[in-house]
């Protein structure tokens, strides 16, 4: 190697000092000291311009500004946020990346406002970026988390554990690709196992789509890691919008795919088979030409299904789905009108419904009951176009079916039997041990319908639209037909039933058309969630003493001279007032449960114009003046000023706070939430609820395994894939029901942690937990829940049966085996309303807590 040192060095040619420009330093240090300033006054916008300029001029000035810098983005983009101006926002953020394009926190507060708007695969991507410039950084991690399961949904690690399923896809495959279909599309390729299968089994050209943006890299990651990325074509677009020879450069003999939800037809099946049909897919096979060779025809994987259904009682299916009490927390609810949940089937789309939601019919709390024998309710072949074609146009069929046992109609549970090709198939149906859960087609009968033996429930299937849709529209008693759906026709001389009584037919006409009119007007949508909370009597009950308890007590201690002696003011202007405000998310009763105390005014936080009409005819009902119920946020500009004093004068009885998410994790920012909530309370004032223990157990689940990452070390039909989308495994699993969880307890329940919500002194970062084992086994969980403490003597549990949480399970990355009799220590820890827990064997025997 030449030696450099020995050449001649040339100092003012190699080393020519920048030139001073007193001009453009003076505009650098005059643009900081207005930044400074600006911020100073909380002008933030003005202050971000400034810091802009700084930057860009003097990068020397990035480590001294980065913290201004950055809490100047941040202040800034939540007006900005506010206003709603959206896409100026994510120009900061942009203007912000070309400066700190390494910066964690601003790559994670990015995508905490992607997350928001729902651009998920985005946010995602910043997430991820975050994470691998700081591995340990905790916002990041748990944001990743949180997005995972939105990204990567968990019947995907389900689908790939379920061997059954895989080997016979595979073989499906293997078999068309030898029998002459040589160029494949896998549409929906998901993890790229099918178009992989196709290419193992000796395609000759292989393609596949995909629309996540997640899916897709996952795919071109898997594809190129078993050394097929030169030999499979992987397009991130809807099949919808391929074209031959732009996309692919001819049309190919087999088209494979599994874009099939519990209802068969919502992932968009129908519409995705016709289009390839079209433009895709070689013409199908005729059947006169048998002789023709294989490779001339297309096809499609799976072949097509059976639809089977059954109707069932079940009390957890209903009290998600209709109002089931009369009163709650001490409200007449006979005011409230019409409520039910947003999934409801008709034959006639409603774009404001979703026609069925899913349930795992074998872990159903609380069970079912079958009315009705299984029943075949539709059948399709996918490798008929015109069948594909003519479906929305299909009449309606109605079935008769015979009612096996008494018991309340709540809903129609439908499976299906995909058919793969002619000799294989796959079941979806409630006694399978598959990925699959079943759709649910509730019935939405106030009082609900009692079925008996010998009853003949009439059932509409139809296909209006590519869904698939049953509704149950009658029921034939002793030769009368009783109508659950006012379209059925019974003069319609092509209506299998007619009923023999006119009279009971006009009245049951009357009653109907009277229904459908008060229908239209008494008529509100709750979530599935809200129902279930409003069925919960215990938790208002619950409430409504907690309340009455503080309410009571702060009317004594604040009684004035003129109240003492029996002069009393209705006055909502009156200083006597107490003032209540409920910041729970979605429809609440809270508030109006305080406001029937009397001398309350209440703040609630529903928003919607018609839960806001149903809260104020339930005010009028009870006897709850108007002008003690106020809707705060129909006054706020600013979503970030949720928490305000009510007036200069006073200040807050009792803040009601929304801890625990329905899937049974802690709301985030909650602790800073009841942080700012504390400092608006007036003396003796309270949160509610004021404290939250949280519990847990030691389990032996493998369906949490199965439901949380591709177990083995085995490869899945001889692919690698479970190191790519094993990347989104996340330790907490949701959505979960404890009570029907398949799993082995070896412990008694612990406490775990507790949040002390009016005293932050109290609480604590890190806990360990000694548990002593009950049962030998692989502890693979700790399924945890919580108890919510509204005071000292009053709390409510979202482990109790009728309970509208669900539970949560910490994941180990290994199970741990333990004897009966060892101790376990847990090491519990919460960031910012995220648990995490690991766990491992204490060799010292005496239990420490």
């Amino acid at each position: 190697m030449p030696n450099a040192s020995a050449r001649p060095k040339h100092g003012r040619r190699t080393r020519r000092r920048r030139r001073e420009d007193p001009a453009r330093n003076e505009l650098v240090s005059s643009s900081l000291e207005s930044a400074q300033q600006c911020l100073f006054n909380q002008d933030y916008g003005t202050a971000f311009v400034h810091y802009l300029l700084v930057l860009n001029l003097a990068p020397v000035f990035k480590e001294f500004a980065k913290e201004s810098f950055r809490f100047t983005l941040f202040k800034w983009t939540e007006e900005l946020d506010s206003v709603g101006r959206i896409q100026d926002l994510f120009d900061c953020y942009e203007q912000a990346l070309e400066l700190f394009p390494a910066d964690e926190v601003i790559l994670n507060s990015m995508g905490e406002h992607l997350f928001r708007m729902g651009f998920r695969d985005e946010a995602a991507g910043h997430f991820h970026k975050a994470l691998k410039l700081r591995p340990d950084y905790p916002e990041a991690r748990e944001n990743f988390y949180r997005v995972a399961n939105w990204l990567v949904e968990r019947w995907h690690f389900l689908m790939l554990n379920d061997h059954g399923r895989n080997r016979k896809y595979q073989q499906a495959i293997q078999k068309a690709v030898q029998n002459g279909c040589s160029t494949v599309l896998d549409i929906g390729t998901g993890t790229g196992i099918l178009g992989m299968c196709a290419k193992k089994a000796g395609a000759a050209e292989v393609y596949a789509c995909e629309l996540s943006k997640t899916m897709y890299e996952l795919a071109c990651e898997v594809v190129t890691a078993n050394g097929m990325d030169g030999s499979i074509k992987i397009l991130h677009m809807k099949s919808l919008e391929m074209e031959v020879p732009k996309d692919i450069p001819h049309r190919v003999s087999l088209v494979v795919t599994e874009t099939v939800d519990a209802g068969l037809f919502g992932e968009g099946i129908i519409e995705s088979l016709i289009h390839a049909w079209h433009h895709l897919l070689l013409p199908p096979q005729k059947g006169e030409n048998e002789s023709q060779e294989q490779s001339a025809t297309g096809r499609v994987i799976p072949a097509g299904a059976t639809v089977f259904g059954m109707a069932v009682e079940s009390l957890e299916i209903r009290r998600h789905h209709r109002l089931c009490v009369s009163e709650v927390g001490g409200l007449s609810m006979a005011a409230a009108g019409e409520l039910c949940s947003p999934v409801s089937c008709t034959s006639e789309p409603d774009e404001s419904m979703e026609p069925y939601t899913t349930e795992r019919l074998s872990r159903l709390p609380g069970g079912y009951k079958a009315l009705t024998e299984p029943f075949t309710a539709f059948n399709i072949d996918f490798n008929n176009v015109q069948e594909l074609e003519g479906l929305s146009s299909r009449p309606g069929q109605r079935i008769r079916l015979p009612v096996i046992q008494e018991g309340e109609l709540d809903a129609l549970a439908v499976w299906f039997q995909l058919h793969l090709d002619e000799e294989s198939s796959l079941s979806t149906g409630p006694q399978e041990d598959t990925c699959w859960e079943q759709a649910i087609y509730p019935v939405h009968i106030t009082k609900g319908f009692v079925l008996k033996p010998r009853d003949e429930l009439v059932v509409e299937v139809s296909c209006r639209d590519a869904f698939l849709r049953l509704s149950s529209v009658a029921v034939v008693r002793n030769g009368h037909e009783i109508r659950l759906d006012k379209r059925l026709d019974s003069q319609d001389p092509g209506n299998p039933i007619s009923s023999q009584n006119p009279e009971a037919e006009l009245c049951s006409a009357l009653a109907c058309l009277q229904t459908d009119q008060n229908r239209t007007k008494d008529f509100y949508m709750l979530e599935c969630a809200e129902m279930a909370l409003l069925n919960n009597r215990d938790y208002h009950q619950s409430f409504n003493t907690a309340l009455g308890k503080l309410i009571s007590q702060l009317k004594v201690r604040y009684q004035t001279p003129e109240q003492s002696s029996g002069v009393q003011s209705d006055s909502t202007d009156s200083h006597d007032l107490l003032y209540v405000l409920d910041v729970s998310e979605g429809f609440s009763l809270l508030s109006l449960i305080a406001a029937s105390h009397g001398r309350v005014k209440a703040y609630s936080s529903v928003e919607k114009n018609k839960q806001q009409e149903v809260l104020k005819r339930l005010a009028r009902s009870n006897n709850i003046p108007e002008q003690y119920l106020e809707f705060w946020l129909n006054h706020m500009e600013d979503e970030q000023g949720m928490l305000k004093r009510p007036s200069r004068e006073k200040l807050w009885s009792a803040i009601l706070l929304d801890c625990v998410e329905t899937c049974g994790l802690i709301r985030q920012k909650l602790m800073e939430k009841a942080s700012l909530a504390r400092c608006l309370l007036e003396e003796g004032g309270r949160i509610f609820p004021e404290k939250i223990v949280v519990y847990g157990m030691l389990v032996e689940s493998d369906t949490l395994l199965l439901e949380s990452a591709v177990q083995g070390q085995e490869p899945t039909l001889g692919f690698n894939i479970a190191p790519f989308i094993n990347q989104f495994t996340v330790p907490v699993h949701v959505f979960l029901d404890f009570s029907t969880l398949e799993c082995r307890h070896l412990s008694e329940s612990v406490e775990l942690f507790a949040l002390d919500l009016m005293d932050a002194s109290a609480n604590y970062t890190n806990r360990d937990v000694t548990v002593r084992a009950t049962t030998a086994g692989r502890i693979t969980a700790i399924p945890f829940w919580y108890q919510i403490y509204l005071d000292p003597e009053i709390s409510v549990s979202t482990l109790s049966h009728n309970s509208h949480w669900k539970q949560a399970a910490a994941v180990l990355q290994q199970p741990l085996e333990v004897k009966a009799g060892d101790w376990v220590q847990l090491a519990v820890k919460l960031h910012k309303s995220t648990i995490s827990i690991s766990a491992h064997i204490q060799n010292d025997p005496s239990p420490m807590m």
